[in-house]
């Protein structure tokens, strides 16, 4: 009988072959199995009842299970196939699609796309999640078998499922892997792995339904997608609801139309934002923070056009690489003009416009420049996904020398920032090229790792702990990704640090060193709210619409009790405003109590109740939005207490 050789938790033993990974971990710990849901083989991630087949080499099995995310990625994904297979068992002829575990999702874990016999509606998802909990209960088995790829096609195309063919042609290689679950209708075209059978599957729920092309091209054909999430509990998946409840409380687009921060009408296009004046109000304030620390940091403003001819974007690299995002050229007198998708190309062009010395070094250019994406309507949300929007970009031109103290700067200035706002759970990733397949990213492969590691150094000099993550590098250069924990615990991605030493290769970019000889410049994109709108919508729902008072539309709302008070409540209104403060006086002849309902459903922080006894005294009444009734104190003290929150920009 012929012997493997496992590891597994630091300790090596001898098994029989054949054995499953199953097997091999019940040898060393039974207990262990209970919680398992597949494994990782050499690093290889596969399904608990894969054979173990002989091998001089020791086979190191490590578990992955309920409490990591790789598991939780194996428990949505299998849920996403439990989905298809009760819509299958429900609507016999179901076309199907794909169907992903989603891990940076706040709102969703996985979802299928399918093309049913009939449309199907809200209505529907009740009865497929308890048709999937039936499922469930059976403790049906998933089974993998790797096959020849015309045997797969033929299977799916005897299951006329044509665009499962099309994805095994384009993907497969000699052979291709399937997955069945028994007892029911299902097969995929999938890598896997997955849990060992249904039972595993204990808490999930079905969210919502949205359309979608096949592929995410609108030239194909149109599905629908099923959107759910799955937990390894239910006591989790309790907390996840609970979570939600409270974040649709806070969607910014409710609160945006509530408190007429903004609009999108479809007469003026999808994901085409309309800022209101009270939201314009708190834009202006973003950026005047933005500007402060920008000119503390010695960066200059710049100004560009939102349209170039397409021949920049041949050189850039963003017509070979990035057109599927773009809007489609225009002629202008025979030549072809593209909307920006970027700026960069644009600060490239101001950089390039004078001969610059090692002295000039570094250029810092900031812009809040408005770009265009060509992004499908079925991906739009609100403020957060949208085809038009402004990114409070800047690029630095620097040395090869300057680079560390520029990237550490640009550390700095982002937690700063960010804090500013009362985030204080922020992460950082350093986003690479990976190893697997470095088809579309730019450049030589010396640049890239030295590029990733002057990112990473500037991180460990600041002692900030990062996660490093393969394959999400920019097309032209690795990157920091910067992500924060808002006010219910989501996680947002929001500023990035790009090095890139590929723009200025390509537009010959280039200063005169000490040397007195030729040298081309480092190009370092950084962005930290990533653009304006996604940050204001992450703002509203962070604060649930109750801006900080530094930040308010309205900061204060003067209401008094009776007509007769009204000349006192202009006076008071007119000597806050002349303070620089956003002031609203309510003098309708309505009752205190509905003007005080009015100032508390518009989230204003401070609201000065006048009556008879204040006109009197000649103080005012303040009412805290949260705390309420705070007691009465003269105009001047007020004005002080508020100056002083103003300044330090007070949460």
């Amino acid at each position: 009988m012929s012997e493997l050789t496992v590891k597994f938790g630091g300790n090596e033993r001898s098994l029989p072959s054949p054995a499953t990974v199953a097997d091999a971990i019940k040898a060393f710990d039974r207990d262990a199995l209970k919680s398992a849901l597949a494994a990782k083989v050499n690093g290889e991630e596969v399904d608990l009842n894969k054979e173990l087949a002989a091998s001089d080499e020791v086979l190191s099995i490590e578990l992955i299970d309920t409490a990591t995310r790789d598991g939780l990625e194996v428990i949505r994904h299998s849920t996403a196939h439990l989905l298809a297979a009760a819509v299958l068992d429900l609507f016999p002829g179901t076309k199907l699609g794909v169907g992903p575990a989603l891990m940076d999702d706040p709102r969703y874990g996985f979802y299928y796309d399918v093309i049913a016999p009939r449309n199907l509606t809200e209505e529907d998802l009740p009865v497929i999640e308890k048709k999937m909990k039936s499922m469930a209960k059976q403790n049906l088995v998933y089974r993998r078998q790797e096959i020849e790829k015309a045997k797969v096609l033929d299977i799916f195309k005897e299951r006329d499922e044509p665009l499962k063919c099309e994805l095994i042609d384009e993907k497969a290689g000699i052979s291709a892997s399937i997955y069945y679950i028994d007892n029911s209708p299902f097969i995929d075209f999938c890598l896997g792995p997955h849990v060992p059978h249904t039972g595993k599957l204990k808490a999930f729920r079905l969210l919502a339904l949205s359309g979608a092309y096949w592929k995410g091209d609108a030239d194909n054909q149109q599905m629908q997608r099923i959107y759910g999430t799955a937990f390894s509990t239910q006591e989790e998946l309790d907390a996840w609801v609970k979570q939600r409840e409270e974040a649709e409380k806070r969607d910014h687009r409710k609160l945006g139309k509530q408190l007429d921060l903004f609009s999108i009408d479809d007469d003026y296009g999808q994901g085409l934002i309309l800022w209101h004046p009270k939201g314009g109000i708190v834009r202006s304030e973003m950026e005047k923070l933005l500007r402060e620390e920008l000119e503390k940091r010695a960066y200059s403003f710049v100004y560009t056009p939102h349209i170039a001819k397409r021949d920049l974007w041949v050189t850039s690299g963003h017509e070979g690489n990035y057109s599927d995002s773009m809007y489609a050229p225009t002629s202008i007198e025979d030549e072809e003009y593209r909307l920006k998708p970027m700026n960069c190309p644009f600060h490239i062009g101001i950089y390039k416009s004078s001969p610059r010395s090692y002295r000039d070094l570094p250029q810092r250019y900031s812009e809040m420049g408005t770009v265009y994406r060509a992004e499908l309507s079925g991906t739009l949300h609100g403020l957060m996904r949208v085809r038009g929007f402004t990114v409070d970009d800047a690029h630095l031109f620097v040395r090869p020398d300057q680079v560390q103290v520029e990237v550490s700067d640009c550390l700095d200035f982002a937690i700063k920032v960010f804090e500013t706002y009362g985030f204080e759970k922020v992460k950082f990733e350093l986003s690479v090229r990976g190893d697997a397949e470095n088809k579309g990213y730019l450049g030589a492969d010396e640049d890239w790792a030295s590029a990733e590691e002057r990112l990473a150094s500037a991180l460990r000099e600041r002692n900030i702990s990062y996660e490093r993550i393969e394959g999400e590098a920019a097309f032209y250069g690795p990157k920091i990704d910067i992500k924060i924990e808002d006010a219910i615990g989501r996680v947002w991605q929001l500023g990035t640090i790009q090095l890139d030493f590929n723009l200025p290769e390509r537009f010959k970019l280039e200063y005169t060193g000490e040397d007195n000889q030729k040298h081309q410049p480092i190009m370092i994109h950084r962005a930290l709210f990533g653009s304006i709108e996604r940050f204001f919508g992450v703002l509203i729902e962070h604060y649930a619409g109750a801006f900080p008072l530094w930040l308010a539309p309205v900061q204060v709302a003067v209401l008094p009790i009776t007509d007769r008070i009204n000349e006192y409540a202009d006076t008071v209104a007119k000597e806050l405003k002349d303070a620089g403060f956003r002031v609203e006086a309510n003098l309708k002849s309505d009752k205190i109590g509905a003007k005080i309902r009015d100032a508390q459903l518009q989230k204003v922080p401070y609201m000065l109740v006048l009556g008879d006894q204040e006109l009197e005294a000649g103080k005012v009444a303040v009412r805290e939005r949260k705390e309420g009734d705070i007691g009465a104190m003269s105009l001047e003290e007020f004005r002080e207490k508020i100056t002083r929150q103003k300044l330090l920009r007070s949460l």
